[in-house]
């Protein structure tokens, strides 16, 4: 495994390169080119760029996370041929800079949803939350505006306000979109990008929804084991795998994430390994990474990450607000860099166990 931190570029992190560089084990990053709005082409002179300043602290592009991909490639509208053509320019330069990950979602409209940015632990600490309950009672344009500030003035990724700005918009475009349209739409899309995912060995890993369950009656389409696996089967190419994400899968328990890394062995090519608590139906907070402050066996997820040869990018997910940080909410530096510290000690552990 190669463990890294995600980072979006020093005009938008509070967190340095040279920050991460310092944190015992972290080899690479996880970045993207931050100012880019979903839809347009990734020129290679700022990919370059990109990678030569991750390069010049001392550390990797590990993968890019996200190439976002426009509305209408999952909507399905007839201009999605030009979107399409542009990602497929935007992989193919990715690929000749020898970048050869990228971690993507296919949700419409929002790319994740919380109902508090900054929940308050008893320690002290600040969490992102979600309750079913309280999301019921807002409307979608109202939350938009909410969470926007209460960001401390990052803005958070997948929450793009160009895009959200238009927000009612949104909903209505998708309003004849069902599960099974945004799968054969999803299917489409890869379909049309696999040429140049094989010519540059690029692996595409599909993160999962976020929560695991539909939101404001949107349709999710990669939330379980049955439905990753209707994806891997139906593209059924190596270039085509997943975003093994603890958090997202963990929001929901009946997935039972241990059977998914093994069912999915040798299609995860991206993993965010991270914690939440379980407070009952449709509601969890997340937590630190370690496997006691949450309701996820990390020791158990990483250990069949082991068994099943995974070998690619690893990296810490949504960290606490400690210590006083004021950072985007999930992404400051000090309690991600905890658990990359925690999850490489369970790596080295498990690893060390095997070989006795």
């Amino acid at each position: 495994m190669e463990m890294t931190l995600r980072w979006f570029g020093k005009k938008h992190d509070s967190v340095t390169l040279e920050q991460i560089r310092q944190i015992p084990g972290v080899t690479g990053v996880i970045t993207t080119l931050y100012d880019r709005l979903a839809g347009e082409t990734w020129p290679m002179d700022e990919i370059l760029k990109m990678k030569e300043e991750v390069e010049a602290a001392g550390l990797k592009v590990a993968g890019i996370e996200s190439v976002n991909i426009h509305d209408s490639i999952k909507i399905g509208t007839p201009d999605r041929e030009q979107y399409i053509e542009n990602y497929i320019t935007t992989l193919e330069n990715l690929g000749k800079a020898d970048i050869h990950m990228v971690c993507y979602n296919f949700m419409p409209v929002f790319d994740w949803t919380r109902s508090d940015l900054a929940k308050v632990r008893p320690d002290g600490s600040t969490v992102l939350s979600y309750d079913q309950e309280l999301i019921d009672k807002i409307d979608p344009e109202t939350m938009f505006k909410e969470l926007d500030s209460n960001s401390n003035g990052f803005v958070m990724p997948g929450w793009e306000p160009e895009r959200l700005a238009h927000v009612k918009e949104l909903f209505e475009k998708y309003k004849d979109v069902d599960e099974n349209k945004l799968f054969d739409n999803l299917v489409y899309f890869l379909n049309k990008i696999r040429p140049v995912c094989e010519k540059y060995d690029i692996k595409m890993a599909i993160h999962p929804d976020d929560p695991a369950w539909p939101v404001f009656n949107l349709p999710r389409i990669i939330n379980n084991k049955e439905n990753v696996l209707k994806l891997l089967n139906t593209v059924d190419a190596d270039f085509n795998g997943i975003t093994l994400c603890t958090g997202s899968y963990g929001s929901n328990p009946k997935n039972d994430i241990i059977d998914i890394i093994h069912s999915t062995a040798g299609r995860i090519h991206f993993a965010h390994v991270r914690n939440v608590i379980y407070l009952g139906p449709g509601k969890f907070d997340e937590a630190a990474h370690l496997s006691s402050d949450g309701s996820l066996d990390m020791y158990e997820i990483m250990k069949a990450l082991y068994e099943t040869g995974f070998n690619g990018p690893v990296r810490p997910d949504h960290g606490r607000a400690i210590w006083g940080e004021v950072a985007m909410p999930g992404y400051g530096l000090y309690d991600r860099a905890l658990g990359a510290t925690y999850l490489n000690g369970l790596a080295e552990a498990i690893e060390k166990a095997d070989k006795k």
